[in-house]
């Protein structure tokens, strides 16, 4: 397969051209315009972020997409699904609430929000794809709707699959809340009894029941109820809470590439994310600790496996911010990180490098690219 391009372009803004005109070039630079967007459907797929959470991407940036869908004679919406986990996002009514509380109303973003999965996440279309982990994905009915497929990321890191960027928000994003438990299924966090203080944060995280009291007043995870989402193991403030996970994450890679291909096949695709706020955890954290490196920019393709490529050798290319976790976890180390790999280093039970091959193999794109500066 020949090098895809990705187009790139720093957070540097003059009198002339802020940073909204310069997404808008970035975009037009990238091809946006070659896409036949009149009379149909554009779907801006978007993470809102959990309420209290302050690093998801502005609306301003999502008003340039919707914009300029509509001045090439699209009908663009911004769209997601829900959580699988408790949360301000667990079902539409609480997703929206959310969603305009962070800005993402019809009057700050020029286009409506729907949640693509419906009231409760259970409106679906059953995509046939025939993959080595997934049969069927259980794609957002909305989303399946659209004739086009915008994703519009916010570049950062997360605490299962190393970072989240294009893939991650097509695959885990896109799925509705069956599909969510799809990919998350094959790991199951446990409980360290003796570490474990009883404060009930994982049986108040989990939507599914699984953290059991026991006669001692510890918790233990019931493994029939458990879908293995892992927001128990964010949530402990003991650290309580572990989960051999050399072979789950990696399922949970290769499941999330499938399901990217499933919304992406068979219809133009765009992308686009941006490098600001490079926050440890994903938006879906009620609270964003500080950046792991400093803002890098925004880039676009056509191809979002070389897009998170892209994305991730330009993260690994910056200094490290001292007191952030990465920081933290780079001084406990002595300084040593042989794999110069940050995602890995701030989340050491993570990898990020299964999805993407995994993604190049069954077709969705390419990791080669070449870089493209505007």
């Amino acid at each position: 397969m020949a090098k895809a391009t990705v187009w790139f372009t720093d957070f540097h803004a003059t009198g002339s051209e802020n940073l909204l005109q310069k997404l808008h070039r970035l975009m037009k630079s990238a091809g946006f315009a070659q896409i036949d967007f009149k009379e149909k459907y554009a779907a801006i797929k978007i993470h809102f972020g959990e309420y209290g959470n302050l690093a998801f991407l502005r609306p301003n940036y999502a008003k340039v997409v919707a914009d300029y869908v509509k001045e090439l004679g699209g009908k663009p919406f911004l769209t997601d699904c829900n959580t699988l986990y408790v949360g301000s996002r667990k079902n539409a009514l609480d997703h929206l609430d959310t969603a305009y509380v962070n800005g993402f109303s019809p009057l700050q973003t020029g286009c409506h929000v729907i949640i693509a999965d419906g009231l409760k996440g259970t409106d679906e279309t059953i995509v046939p794809i025939n993959q080595k982990y997934v049969k069927e994905a259980k794609i957002g009915h909305a989303i399946m709707d659209a004739d086009i497929l915008i994703s519009l990321n916010h570049f950062k890191g997360h605490e299962m699959a190393g970072f989240g960027g294009a893939i991650k928000n097509l695959g885990m994003g896109c799925g509705s809340r069956a599909g969510k438990m799809e990919q998350h299924c094959d790991g199951k966090p446990h409980v360290d009894g003796a570490a474990c203080v009883s404060c009930g944060s994982c049986f108040r995280i989990c939507a599914h029941g699984a953290p059991t009291k026991g006669a001692d007043g510890k918790y233990s995870i019931d493994q029939t109820k458990c879908v293995g989402c892992g927001r128990c193991l964010a949530v402990c403030p003991k650290d309580a809470i572990s989960a051999n996970f050399s072979n789950s994450i990696a399922m949970l890679n290769y499941k999330m590439a499938e399901y990217a291909l499933a919304v992406c096949r068979n219809r133009p695709t765009f992308h686009v994310s941006l490098i600001c706020d490079v926050s440890p955890n994903c938006d879906c954290h009620a609270e964003n600790d500080i950046p792991i490196v400093p803002d890098v920019g925004m880039l676009a393709s056509l191809d979002p496996v070389a897009l998170d490529q892209a994305c991730a050798d330009l993260v690994n290319a910056q200094p490290v911010i001292e007191q952030s976790n990465l920081g933290k976890n780079l001084a406990a180390s002595g300084g040593k990180d042989g794999n110069h790999d940050h995602f890995h280093m701030t989340h050491p039970d993570t990898e990020w490098e299964s999805c993407l091959a995994h993604a190049e193999e069954i077709g969705l794109g390419t990791r080669e690219y070449e870089l493209k500066r505007i």
